[in-house]
Formats: structure tokens, C-alpha cells, sequence
């Protein structure tokens, strides 16, 4: 089969709730030419039988499921292996898409041939899907500069490019999706390592924040366990630790100068100043 030009990676774990509107969401989508990879984590609800429905309705989608829990981490990483396409993006089963997203996206990309990440602006939606926030994206993730990107991303809060179309070649050149304390904001730090971002300036993405998601759970423990369950019983100390050194690792490994790379250290340790582990809350 001739691969489609992107790629959406669906992770889904008991999503009966919402998944049916995510997917009538992305099939709606004005840019058709993607494949819609849902990678269903052995979940106990109605699931299953809703993406099913749908993969037997539309050949672009296809259905996986996994025979057990193998956590949200590795089942992310699933469905970037699984992906066939220029572009890449993750959509979470709960959050909800203007039919504009993709094809502005994609043209991002196209005209932007440095970036390497496109997404739009958001706003934060509650369990109706009605918009109950409005978010002002302010990272410099469009910086030519690699250290003032990395830094923008260290130091200021918000923003949700995890979820914006990636390039597949550069998503494969960047360490997994892993499961240690903030693992996602993690990764997109190191895609920014890599190149610039583009934002297009209209609210296009609508992330559902409602009691069951992910990084609502409570403790930095109870969220790593979900991520990945054999980091059940991890300290706090550890997994902050493999926070911090994958972000050391990141830096060692991205198309950088020397120059760049030091400048790159030099932003761990001012943010280390100004971050002691009480005050995140990762001692006790």
C-alpha cells in the first residue's frame, strides 16, 4: 500500500467516554491523506467494540489491541513504530480537533522545511467539550537559536506541541517516550533540540481536562505508574533523577555545536538554581 503522508497514533485505555467524538473528529478532517493507528491497552470497557465499528467503516483506520496493560508510555512508542507516514502526531482518545488542524499543520511544515514540529494554538475544554479556557501560547520554540528554545521550554509553563504534527524521520532520531516524573515535556524539549517549531495562530486543538486524565491522577508516583506500571513503587528522587539525565542525554545526542551543547548544560543548571527538589515537591 502507498503510505499516507501522515500518521495519527490513537493510544486508548478505557476511553468509551470520549473516544467516539475523537474519532469522529479526526475523520472529519479537511486533509484525508493519514492512516489512524489505534493501539487499544487491553482496556475492560466498551473500547474495543467502539473502534472496531469505526476500523470497519473507514480502511484508513487500524485497530491493535494489545493483550495486556503494557502502560501509556510503551503504547504511545507502539504506535510511532507502527507509523508509516512523513508525519507523525499522537491524539489522545479525549481531546477534540477542528477539521482545519491537520491540513494548516501540514502546510506549516511544508513551508517551513527547518521546523520540525507544527501545531496550532489550544484551548482547555471540560467534560461537555465547551471551552473553559482560552491558552496564550508564549515558548519561543520558533527561536533560530537551539539554547533559547531548550530554555523557553525549562522555564515557562503551558503549552501542549507533544501534540502537534511531527516529522516521522526526526520523532525516530529522538530517545522514546519514556516514564519518569514530566517524561513528556521531556520529549518535546528534545524534538526542540532538533529544530524550530511552527505555531499557527488560531485554536484549533481542544484538550478535555476531566478527573480520569492521565496527569490528573495525583502523585508524581501514581502518574509514572500509569505511564508505565513497573515503575510502580519509584521513588520520587528517581524518577525526578531520570528526569534530569534525560534531558542530559538529550542534549549529548542532538545535532548541535559545542558551543550550542554548552549553552544547552548551562540552562539544566540555571533551572537547577532556581528549582530545589522541596520546593518541586519531589522530596518529601
Amino acid at each position: 500500500m502507498t503510505a499516507p503522508r501522515l500518521s495519527i497514533g490513537l493510544p486508548v485505555y478505557n476511553g468509551e467516554n470520549y473516544v467516539a467524538e475523537a474519532l469522529d473528529n479526526l475523520l472529519a478532517q479537511t486533509f484525508t491523506d493519514f492512516e489512524l493507528i489505534i493501539s487499544d491497552n487491553a482496556s475492560g470497557d466498551g473500547t474495543q467494540e467502539i473502534c472496531e465499528k469505526y476500523a470497519a467503516r473507514d480502511d484508513r483506520i487500524r485497530y491493535v489491541r494489545q493483550p495486556r496493560n503494557i502502560g501509556a508510555a510503551p503504547n504511545h512508542n507502539f504506535v510511532v513504530r507502527a507509523a508509516r507516514g512523513e508525519f507523525f502526531k499522537w491524539a489522545a482518545h479525549d481531546d477534540l480537533f477542528a477539521p482545519e488542524l491537520l491540513a494548516r499543520c501540514v502546510q506549516a511544515l511544508d513551508e517551513h522545511p527547518e521546523a520540525v514540529l507544527a501545531h496550532t494554538y489550544m484551548a482547555i475544554v471540560d467534560e461537555r467539550g465547551e471551552v473553559i479556557e482560552n491558552y496564550d501560547y508564549g515558548l519561543a520554540t520558533d527561536s533560530p537559536d537551539a539554547a533559547v528554545r531548550f530554555r523557553s521550554l525549562m522555564f515557562t509553563e503551558g503549552g501542549d506541541d507533544f501534540y502537534g504534527v511531527i516529522r516521522t524521520s526526526v520523532m525516530r532520531r529522538i530517545a522514546p517516550h519514556d516514564s519518569y516524573h514530566n517524561a513528556g515535556r521531556k520529549l518535546v524539549g528534545e524534538l526542540a533540540l532538533h529544530g524550530t517549531f511552527v505555531q499557527v495562530p488560531e485554536v484549533m486543538f481542544f484538550r478535555r481536562e476531566h478527573p480520569g486524565r492521565g496527569d490528573n491522577l495525583g502523585s508524581v508516583q501514581k502518574v509514572c505508574a500509569n505511564l508505565d506500571p513497573r515503575r510502580e513503587g519509584q521513588s520520587k528522587a528517581r524518577l525526578f533523577a531520570e528526569y534530569l539525565a534525560g534531558y542530559v542525554t538529550a542534549i549529548r545526542r542532538a545535532p548541535l555545536s559545542s558551543s550550542e551543547r554548552r549553552r544547552c548544560y548551562a540552562v539544566i543548571a540555571e533551572w537547577l538554581g532556581g528549582k530545589p527538589l522541596r520546593k518541586v515537591g519531589l522530596l518529601s
